[in-house]
């Protein structure tokens, strides 16, 4: 598994207008090239009397699946500019469809290329791109007295907590990174001076937008 990678927000759309032929983005994610599939007939259905439903999607760790389409255009200047733009922000597991329907201008294939790589920037830009972090959850087992303080100390400090149960004891899960654990766990000896029960359980992905 990947330790960080970068991938689009969530669904999402986001409409531009060039020389009045109107392209519409859809981009989701997509674990697997069924996924990704999915999705395109989805959009083509959706949009049947588009005159074009053009896609691209990068798939995988080390992007092994990679597939662009143009849907009708001329060769070259719609799915691979979109794949091109996935790949250049170094997204993953990530699918895009561009709908176009015709305006009666003709853009000519350097119009075409820049008009589906804007349309997959633009639609990026305005739905988001986020990192994933893989991180291990810590569990720390307290009585309640030692909560106000563990509380007050893990805000105050680069770790999220992740939630905290209000069980018998106190449990409180944090997004701790690998090469931490050892070093969040000694932490939490110190601050309950040794009367905490520390335990590693799974890992999960956390995630965070950013701004690219």
């Amino acid at each position: 598994m990947l330790t960080s990678y970068y991938t689009v927000k969530e669904y999402g759309e986001h409409e531009i207008v060039i020389e009045k032929s109107r392209f519409i983005c859809y981009l989701s994610r997509a674990k697997t090239e069924e996924e990704a599939q999915q999705f395109i007939q989805e959009i083509k259905k959706k949009h049947w009397n588009a005159t074009h439903n053009c896609s691209a999607y990068l798939i995988g760790e080390h992007d092994h699946i990679q597939k662009a389409n143009d849907d009708g255009e001329p060769s070259g200047t719609a799915g691979v500019p979109m794949l091109e733009v996935l790949k250049k922000r170094q997204l993953k597991d990530t699918v895009a469809v561009v709908t176009r329907y015709f305006g009666g201008i003709k853009l000519g294939a350097g119009g075409l290329i820049r008009a589906y790589g804007k349309a997959v920037s633009e639609g990026l830009n305005n739905i988001g791109v986020v990192e994933r972090k893989l991180m291990r959850i810590i569990k720390t087992k307290v009585d309640y007295t030692w909560l106000g303080k563990l509380e007050n100390e893990l805000r105050n400090s680069e770790y999220i907590v992740k939630e905290i149960h209000y069980l018998e004891d106190v449990i409180i899960e944090t997004y701790v990174k690998e090469e931490e654990k050892e070093t969040f766990k000694e932490w939490m000896v110190e601050l309950t001076n040794g009367k905490a029960e520390i335990e590693e359980s799974v890992t999960e992905y956390l995630e965070k937008e950013i701004s690219m």
